[in-house]
């Protein structure tokens, strides 16, 4: 037992050695825990945040100029006080994304009950913030003319005031769930890669052959690779919640980072294994890269992370509920997100433990049967 710990470690060792000085390798994983990760999170923007919008105020009274001033930052820019024959020339040239145009007696009419039309027009291009931008105009315009309506007229409160809260998201900003799910989706990504590139690195340096004629067995090569690229991943994950997330984006984590680490390492059996079982298959990496598109993105895009298991169909969801990526990615937001603790998690531990390891003992035996096969 000794000597077995003894060389699954010192192989490990080797294992490091030979990913510091894999250039390519190296800057892929600082560049997936790091530039990747703020990218997402500055670049994929699913709220509203500083869409331009004009203002054709044709009515010129109080109403139209408390409407006017109720677009405010970061959800809009400053309003651009415009003619009607203004709107669509700039709509054209993409100065505007939306304009709102106030008729004519707008405050008269609506005092009056005379149902006047206000008209919001939308660059509908810009789709994500013209499909946001709209509601969020019509709740605003809607809010500010019955309050006015309210003070004028003395008309009666409601009766039941609905007090929406959020909770976990606050401001509901996308970059608090992007960048937790790019560090996510990154770890499965890089766990296959780097533990079938460290299998097929072997194989294509005809450095295989040598170890196999060492006293050392294929569990012991198969396990150093493990440890050592799990290991690498960890680290990174550490590193990316403390510096990136939280230093240079300056996003709260809820939850404990350290009981999300132990997750993280629980993972990595299951994901590395998935990496040399696959390295077993492919010749090159090309071949690997190949056979990575074909399960690990189906993977990451079923696993809940992307889009709701509830919105799958029941088949589906229930094949899912058979993958460790789906129970990594349940216990990851429930500590990260919403600050649960082990009593909350640890049944997607034990899940991702037991599922983990009958996978890493199928791909052992596998990869023993194939270094067998090339002696």
């Amino acid at each position: 037992m000794d000597r077995m710990i003894s060389n699954i470690f010192w192989l490990g060792t080797k294992e490091l050695r030979a990913f510091v000085r894999d250039v390519v390798l190296f800057a892929l994983v600082i560049w997936a825990f790091s530039l990747s990760i703020i990218s997402i999170a500055r670049s994929n923007f699913q709220e509203l945040n500083n869409a331009s919008i004009g203002i054709v105020d044709e009515d010129h009274s109080e109403l139209s100029r408390r409407i006017a001033g109720a677009f405010l930052q970061p959800y809009f820019k400053r309003p651009l006080f415009i003619a009607q024959n203004d709107v669509k020339p700039l709509m054209d040239n993409g100065q505007l994304t939306f304009a709102v145009d106030i008729p004519p007696n707008f405050e008269r009419d609506t005092l009056g009950g005379r149902n006047p039309v206000l008209q919001i027009d939308v660059d509908a291009t810009a789709m994500m913030q013209a499909g946001i931008g709209s509601g969020y105009a019509q709740q605003i315009i809607t809010t500010e003319i019955a309050d006015f309506v309210a003070r004028r007229q003395a008309v009666t409160a409601a009766p039941v005031n609905l007090d929406v809260r959020i909770a976990f998201n606050p401001n509901l900003t996308t970059s608090w769930f992007t960048s937790i799910m790019g560090i996510i989706n990154n770890v499965t990504m890089l766990s296959i890669i780097l533990a079938g590139a460290a299998i097929v690195r072997e194989r294509e340096h005809g450095t295989m052959e040598h170890l196999l004629v060492m006293p050392v067995t294929p569990f012991e090569i198969a396990m150093s690779k493990i440890w050592s690229n799990a290991l690498v991943i960890t680290v990174a994950v550490a590193l990316s919640l403390t510096f990136v997330v939280r230093g240079v984006l300056g996003i709260p984590i809820a939850g404990s980072v350290p009981l999300f680490l132990v997750g993280v390492v629980l993972y990595l059996f299951f994901a590395t294994a998935v990496g040399i079982f696959l390295a077993t298959i492919a010749r090159s990496m090309p071949q690997l890269g190949l056979l990575y598109i074909l399960v690990a993105v189906p993977m990451n895009m079923l696993s809940g992370g992307n889009t709701p298991l509830e919105s799958m169909p029941p088949l589906l969801r229930t094949i899912m509920q058979a993958s460790p990526s789906t129970h990594f990615v349940s216990f990851a937001q429930a500590i990260l997100f919403r600050g649960a603790g082990f009593d909350v998690v640890w049944p997607q531990f034990l899940a991702v433990t037991l599922i983990g390891g009958v996978f890493l003992a199928l791909a052992l035996v596998r990869f023993r049967s194939v270094t067998a096969q090339s002696t």
